[in-house]
C-alpha cells in the first residue's frame, strides 16, 4: 500500500462514482477546523453519498442506503440505520468495484424516481 492509502481509496471511490454517473457532482461540505478541506458529497437530483476518511478506514455512506439492494454484500456498516448503509474500507480491504457502481447507479435510479 502507498505512504497514505486513504487518500487512494477516495480517489478509486470517486473514480467509480463518476463511471456509475458521469453526471454526479462533487462537493465539500461541513468544513471544520479539524477537516478544513470538508467532506466530499456526490449528488445526482438528490445526495448519493459521502466520503469519509478516518484514521483507520474510509467510509462510503449511502443516503438512502437501506432502500438499496445489495445482494454481494458491500454495505458493511450502518447496517441497523433506518435510511442509511455505509461501507467501510480499511487498508488492505478490496471493493468489488462492480458491485459498487451498480449501488450507485441504483441510488441515483432512486433519486430520480
Amino acid at each position: 500500500m502507498s505512504a497514505d492509502w486513504r487518500a487512494d481509496t477516495v480517489e478509486k471511490i470517486r473514480s467509480l462514482i463518476v463511471a456509475a454517473e458521469p453526471a454526479a457532482v462533487e462537493e465539500a461540505k461541513w468544513k471544520k477546523a479539524s477537516n478544513p478541506a470538508g467532506v466530499p458529497t456526490f449528488s445526482a437530483d438528490g445526495l448519493i453519498c459521502t466520503v469519509e476518511t478516518y484514521k483507520d478506514k474510509v467510509k462510503a455512506t449511502f443516503a438512502k442506503g437501506a432502500s438499496l439492494e445489495d445482494p454481494t454484500g458491500v454495505f458493511n456498516a450502518s447496517l441497523d440505520a433506518g435510511t442509511r448503509r455505509a461501507v467501510d474500507l480499511r487498508e488492505g480491504d478490496v471493493l468489488d468495484d462492480d458491485a459498487f457502481v451498480a449501488l450507485v447507479r441504483e441510488a441515483v435510479a432512486l433519486n430520480r424516481a
